[in-house]
């Protein structure tokens, strides 16, 4: 835990007991601030109230004491309009904050210039902090990993000159974080995402651009206009900034993944360019696709800011065994290998999956999205059979007629049983079984964490049989 020093003694509001609220009340609570704490759950209060924190309805207290409102990202700040705390806390003077913002008080009084990487960005950034706090891990540093991914950020060990700390921020975050200033700042790329809760776009990219604006050193996609633009700005305003790429081989000042490899152009006289290769990222099993590409790419860049060498980096990537759910390899049965990419709830996502991979037996279905799987019928060349689940199977159906075989099977572990057997069968080097549903969950599953679990769980089971040759990741 990090105790929240800058407060103590004094009267803080805070609004939101989910896990990072608490987290946030007791990081307060331990630094010796006294919070008055609400939600407008009665059970997210008992809950508060069983950890010994005595909930005061923020509609009737008196706002001229606090000190500061600390609010849970999850709680609108202006749109699609602020909540009734926010109201009451702008209409008091009180400053609005975030357990982000609490936790760079802390840097800046503790640890000034302790080592802070922060990542934020539309898609990609849990990979990307996942990986960077990895391949430093695995290079021995002392790395803490938090944020919007895994632990709330006042749950880790507290800021240190020789301590790393590894954050992904959402735009909800970064929007209460007004004094973030990172060492090393990343924006992977910008796509229409919570605009119901920004407004426009541009705010949206405004919000995000703040992270990299205020980093000694920042990073940023080029494969968006949006960041394209923020990078051109960086650099014209004299900052220290590179880019990274999945779509433009011949940028310079930037790390590019092209063709399987992670590599760097440099300008020489007459009009001439040197390339460096920087790694093989087919050497890195649980980084495959151009969207991995790009997250490897700002990955890299990072860690050699940090000071890593080349190879030490390499290594890294190479061990990484990526995240749960996420074109997760979990076991292999002779040729046939098996993939939980259950975090894929739409069309979007699961596209990602199936341009990474051929010869597919594909299990997909759930409560549909809007579209269905249209959209991802470009990639049905890649699919040698799909196996449909859920309440979605007809619509599917529907769409894959006369494009790809498939078969209705109705539940999980039917379909992976039917694709595991004709995977079995094919002669192609790499058969995939490919969890990809294109669809949420909760038809079947109470979310896509369990449907993923369920599958992984099943896979253990098939590769336990008696005579099966295989072996769990």
């Amino acid at each position: 835990m990090i105790p929240v020093t800058s407060f103590e003694g004094k009267n803080i509001a805070l609004f939101g007991l989910g896990g990072s609220g608490l987290a946030t009340a007791r990081a307060l609570a331990a630094g010796g601030a006294h919070v008055s704490v609400w939600d407008d759950s009665s059970t997210a209060r008992e809950n508060a109230f069983a950890e010994g924190f005595f909930p005061v309805d923020l509609h009737e207290a008196d706002w001229s004491v606090f000190s500061a409102f600390v609010l849970a990202p999850g709680v609108p700040l202006t749109h699609p309009k602020p909540h009734w705390s926010v109201e009451l806390a702008q209409k008091a003077g009180v400053a609005i904050i975030g357990d982000i913002e609490l936790f760079c008080r802390e840097r800046a009084i503790h640890a000034p210039g302790a080592p802070l990487i922060a990542i934020t960005g539309t898609n990609g950034k849990s990979t990307t902090t996942a990986l960077i706090a990895h391949i430093l891990r695995e290079a021995g540093l002392d790395v803490q990993m938090g944020g919007n991914i895994g632990v709330p950020i006042l749950e880790l060990e507290p800021p240190a000159a020789e301590r790393v700390h590894v954050v992904e921020c959402s735009t909800f975050q970064i929007d209460l974080a007004p004094s973030l200033d990172p060492s090393i700042g990343l924006l992977l790329n910008l796509t229409p995402d919570h605009l119901d809760r920004h407004g426009s776009m541009e705010n949206y990219a405004a919000i995000k651009q703040r992270l990299v604006a205020a980093a000694d050193y920042a990073i940023v996609g080029r494969d968006d206009a949006w960041c394209e633009a923020i990078f051109q700005g960086l650099k014209q305003a004299g900052r220290s900034v590179v880019g990274v790429t999945n779509s433009r081989p011949q940028a310079l000042a930037s790390v590019c993944y092209d063709s399987g490899r992670l590599r760097r152009a440099f300008a020489l006289p007459a009009l001439k360019t040197l390339e460096e290769v920087l790694f093989d990222l087919s050497r890195a099993e649980n980084l495959r696709g151009a969207h991995n590409g790009q997250n490897a790419a700002a990955a890299f860049a990072a860690c050699e800011r940090i000071g890593l060498p080349h190879d030490e980096i390499g290594l890294g990537m190479r061990s990484f065994p990526g995240l749960a759910h996420r074109m997760e390899q979990v076991g292999k049965r002779g040729a046939v290998l098996f993939v939980n990419d259950s975090k894929a709830t739409n069309a979007d996502a699961a596209e990602k999956a199936l341009a990474s991979f051929d010869n597919i037996f594909w299990i997909a279905g759930g409560r549909a999205k809007a579209g269905g799987i249209e959209p991802l019928r470009p990639l049905f060349g890649r699919i040698a059979k799909a196996y449909l689940i859920g309440e979605a199977a007809e619509d599917f159906a529907a769409t894959l007629e006369g494009e790809v075989a498939f078969e209705r099977c109705g539940t999980l572990d039917a379909a992976l049983a039917a694709a595991a057997d004709d995977a079995g069968e094919s002669d192609a080097p790499e058969p995939v079984v490919l969890l990809s549903p294109a669809c949420a969950s909760y038809d079947q599953f109470a979310n896509f964490e369990k449907r993923g679990d369920a599958f992984r769980e099943q896979v253990g089971l098939l590769l336990k049989d008696e005579g099966e040759q295989g072996a769990l990741f």
